[in-house]
């Protein structure tokens, strides 16, 4: 597609043509602090060898995949984590930027590449000792020993404190007898298990002296190097065609008494002498635990960033395409309308635009958050409960809304966005793993919501009378303001009636952070209210109320997760220089600000944040940003700097556009030449008024 003809498909009929965004200082910004490497990974993205083919066999695709993951190797995109004195560069953030920008060019290959090098090589680096990294490690990285993450259980998927598999020290050889004692402890969908492994890191029941210290990780062989046959005592089988990720082996692993050496305990965190007495440096077996797993954030951190870059690849061709093709001619006799000026076509996807911006901004600083944490440069318990929340915050939102994103552009691309060669479907079928991969997003949110409930107690712990009854007047007069309408009279007499006064005040900065701060402060404050007696009740009475408060505690969860990716959109505006690109993402941030308010606006309006004035005009003020940001959408989307190598989509190469111009030129000829047909409405109109003018 030539500039020209992308400034005039930008433009269309609801646009202006003056003052068009710096797509190229916006493309720098949305790459990050790691901007050079994306950029490499992207080379290697856009490497023929590295796509996904599609219509394979899953057998023909997992030796694809195994064999993309030699490139990798040979392009020297693997090593990165690893300590510099085993060739790598110690760069973590760098290390999670380049891998994830491998979803354009094949899921399977970023996930195995995330199982070999981003689970199993990175377990033994953060759980081993140095001795097990030299031993290790070097094999990992060369791609000489492909390896297994072996956590997640038949039984017990996101609850890894509570998986059945054991490792039993045994004083009299000074070994671990690894087991899986019923069939629903096997190792259950673990990647490299059905072909490809050769080891593995299995997580275990630590048990020595008749004590159980809880999960720990242990370094076992799975198979023959040279006759690729299970070792004694390891078997397994192949968990077959997926609806997705087909490249990847994915497998089921048993242990029937394995014995290993007690030296592959992967024992930085806890460690058994050849007596068979255990230590730890962390006292806390509970703390322990959430420090060992915690070690591994990495997975989230990865699928957040590769979801949100799933999303960009979807938007940027359902955009293109969108402001190409031509349906209908409801303005004009002569030409159809553009798809991307239909109002109900621009909240289709502009909104989803809005929302991907805000998820990656909002991953890029998580992606320095764990940056800050695994280079050692702000590594406190603190900074690494922030990451652990914001993983699992970030990751379920971008991981629900890639599968939201990649359906919608599908549809909006009508029977063109059904073709295999148009990447949605295929995108889609293997992203839909990604809201259960490393954690379902329920679970997840739970965690998030439990740290919103821990940092809300922590507020009245240990505080005085007057403390507490200064927040129960706060609170009365919360309830006095909102839920008795004074607020909102409030709000009515401030908009004086007026529509456009009610749109101005939402189109603030500080308004819009008061509402959705607000949301999740009320949230977390009825829960947590509800739930402050829990903890002096019996156990299963307890729960039981926790229970039935679930489902608002992962509620107040999710719009916590909102209201931060907000404050990355909001926090990104500062960093933008041009006038005309601040002022259109500005447009795009209020987009998703109003969006979320439009999408809980009963909530606001029963506990009294808003009045129906006010109400009344998100929608009419969202439809005017849709106008407003139109004539940029396919800046915004050019400026994701995917090229057609990264789309590999036919209705994004531009074609469609010479094929509306082709169209264009036949009956703007067969017009001149006077040679076109008669519309029979025309003619019945013209007989007609022939015969009215008769009488």
């Amino acid at each position: 597609m030539t500039e020209t003809t992308s400034r005039e498909a930008l433009t269309g009929s609801n646009g202006d043509p003056d003052g068009h965004i710096d797509t190229a200082e916006l493309g720098e910004l949305l790459l990050g602090k790691w901007a050079d490497i994306r950029k490499l990974a992207r080379e290697l993205a856009a490497d023929t060898r590295a796509h996904k083919v599609e219509g394979l066999t899953h057998t023909e695709q997992r030796e694809r995949a195994f064999n993309q993951l030699k490139l990798l190797v040979d392009f020297k995109a693997v090593h990165r984590a690893f300590p510099k004195r085993l060739g790598g560069d110690e760069d973590h953030g760098g290390n999670v930027a380049g891998f994830e920008e491998m979803v354009t060019a094949d899921p399977s290959v970023q996930i195995k590449a995330g199982v070999q090098w981003g689970l199993f090589g990175s377990a033994v680096m953060h759980l081993g000792s140095t001795e097990h990294q030299d031993k290790w490690l070097p094999g990992i990285m060369s791609l000489e020993v492909p390896g297994c993450f072996a956590m997640t259980e038949t039984g017990h998927g996101s609850d890894v404190a509570s998986i059945a598999t054991t490792a039993t020290y045994d004083e009299a050889t000074d070994e671990f007898v690894i087991n899986t004692p019923f069939r629903a402890a096997w190792k259950d969908y673990i990647g490299n298990a059905a072909i490809d492994g050769l080891a593995a890191v299995v997580f275990a029941q630590l048990i020595t002296k008749g004590v159980s210290h809880g999960v720990h990780a242990f370094y076992v062989q799975l198979r023959d190097p040279v006759t690729h046959q299970f070792m004694p005592g390891v078997g397994g089988e192949d968990d077959g065609i997926k609806g997705g990720l087909n490249g990847i082996d994915n497998g089921r692993l048993h242990f029937d008494h394995v014995r290993v050496p007690r030296t592959n305990l992967l024992n930085r965190y806890g460690n058994v002498d050849e007596n068979g007495e255990y230590t730890s440096s962390i006292a806390s077996p509970g703390r322990r635990f959430f420090t060992m797993i915690g070690t591994l954030v990495q997975g989230r951190v990865s699928l957040d960033g590769a979801a949100v870059a799933a999303s960009k690849v979807a938007l940027q061709i359902a955009i293109t395409y969108a402001a190409q093709r031509r349906q209908f001619n409801a303005s004009s006799d002569i030409e159809e309308d553009v798809l991307l000026d239909y109002q109900r076509h621009q909240r289709r996807l502009l909104p989803l635009l809005a929302t991907t911006y805000a998820a990656s901004f909002a991953h890029e600083q998580l992606l320095q958050k764990f940056d800050g944490v695994f280079s050692g440069a702000h590594d406190t318990d603190e900074d690494r409960e922030d990451l652990e929340t914001l993983a699992a915050g970030f990751k379920s939102l971008s991981t629900w809304h890639a599968l939201d994103t990649l359906q919608e552009c599908r549809e909006a691309c009508g029977g063109a966005g059904f073709l295999v060669e148009n990447r949605f479907t295929s995108l889609r079928a293997d992203l839909d793993i990604y809201v259960t991969f490393e954690g379902d997003n329920t679970i997840l949110l739970q965690l998030v919501a439990k740290r919103l409930l821990t940092d809300y107690a922590k507020e009245f712990k240990n505080v005085d009378f007057g403390v507490m009854a200064r927040y129960a007047f706060n609170q009365a007069a919360d309830l006095a303001i909102n839920k008795t309408g004074l607020r909102q009279v409030a709000q009515f007499v401030a908009d004086t009636g007026s529509v456009q006064r009610s749109a101005m005040a939402l189109r603030d900065e500080e308004t819009q952070r008061a509402l959705l701060s607000e949301r999740v402060q009320g949230m977390v404050a009825d829960v947590g209210g509800a739930l402050q007696e829990a903890a002096k009740l019996p156990r299963s009475k307890g729960a039981e109320i926790f229970n039935q408060h679930q489902h608002e505690l992962v509620e107040a969860a999710r719009a916590h997760a909102e209201l931060l990716q907000w404050e990355a959109f909001t926090e990104g505006l500062k960093s933008i220089e041009d006038p005309k690109t601040k002022e259109v993402l500005t447009w795009l941030r209020d987009l998703f600000g109003l969006g979320l308010i439009e999408k809980h606006l009963s909530w606001y309006l029963m506990n009294g944040r808003i009045s129906m004035q006010r109400g009344r005009t998100v929608g009419d003020y969202i439809n005017r940003l849709l106008a407003k940001i139109r004539p940029h959408a396919v800046d915004l989307v050019d400026a994701f700097g995917y090229t057609q190598e990264h789309l590999r989509a036919p209705i994004a190469s531009g074609a469609e556009q010479i094929r509306q111009e082709e169209a264009a030129d036949y009956f703007r000829a067969q017009r001149a030449s006077g040679s076109a047909p008669i519309d029979e409405k025309i003619l019945l109109l013209k007989q007609k008024q022939a015969a009215k003018n008769k009488k």
